[in-house]
C-alpha cells in the first residue's frame, strides 16, 4: 500500500524510469553492435564508411579498435547500472569489497556521458545536414587521401551521429533508472 502511494506521487517520467530496465539492455546491445560492426570492422581493415584510403592506416585501425573497446565496455556498464550487483563493490576488491557504491560516483560520469553523447549527435546531425544542403562547408578530414567529402559526410550523418544521439538517450534513461533504484529521487 505504501509503495502504491509513493508511485502515485511520482510524475510520468519517474514512474517510467523506476520500472524500466530495457534502456540498459538496449544500450548494451546498441553499443556492442556499433563496436563490432563499425569499429572492429574498420579496425580489421574494412572500408564501409571510409570513402578514401587513410594516409596512416595503422593509426586509423588502432584508433577504431580502441574506440570499439571503450564503447563495448560502456555498453556492459549499462548492464551493471540496472542490476542490483552494480550498486556494490565486488568482494574480491581489497579493502572496499562489499561496500555500497555511492550513487553520485556512478551518476555524475554517467550523466556527463549522456550530455556528451546527445550534444555530439545533435551538433553532428545539424552540421552534416547543413553541409549536405550546401549551407556550410566542412573540410576537416585531413587523414585521408583524395577524400570524397560528400560520401564521408553522408555516412557520418546517417550512421555515426544518430548512433551518438540514440546512445545518449539510452544512457540517460538508464542513469535515471539507476538513480531511482539506488534511492535518489529527482527534484522535479
Amino acid at each position: 500500500m505504501e509503495d502504491q502511494k509513493f508511485m502515485q506521487r511520482l510524475n510520468a517520467f519517474e514512474r517510467f524510469t523506476k520500472t524500466s530496465v530495457w534502456p540498459g539492455y538496449a544500450g548494451c546491445v546498441w553499443a556492442v553492435l556499433y563496436a563490432v560492426f563499425v569499429r572492429f570492422y574498420q579496425a580489421a581493415g574494412g572500408s564501409i564508411g571510409i570513402s578514401s584510403p587513410p594516409k596512416d592506416p595503422e593509426s586509423l585501425y588502432m584508433a577504431s579498435y580502441i574506440a570499439g573497446l571503450i564503447i563495448m565496455v560502456c555498453g556492459f556498464i549499462l548492464i551493471a547500472l540496472i542490476k542490483p550487483w552494480g550498486r556494490v563493490v565486488p568482494n574480491w576488491i581489497p579493502f572496499v569489497g562489499g561496500r555500497k557504491i555511492h550513487r553520485l560516483i556512478i551518476l555524475i560520469p554517467t550523466l556527463f556521458c549522456t550530455a556528451f553523447l546527445i550534444a555530439h549527435g545533435t551538433a553532428g546531425i545539424i552540421t552534416r545536414a547543413l553541409n549536405l544542403t550546401s549551407i556550410i562547408t566542412l573540410d576537416y578530414f585531413p587523414g585521408f587521401v583524395e577524400l570524397d567529402v560528400y560520401r564521408m559526410v553522408l555516412w557520418v550523418f546517417l550512421v555515426y551521429e544518430p548512433w551518438f544521439f540514440i546512445m545518449g538517450i539510452l544512457v540517460g534513461l538508464t542513469a535515471a533508472h539507476y538513480a531511482q533504484a539506488s534511492g535518489f529521487h529527482f527534484l522535479l
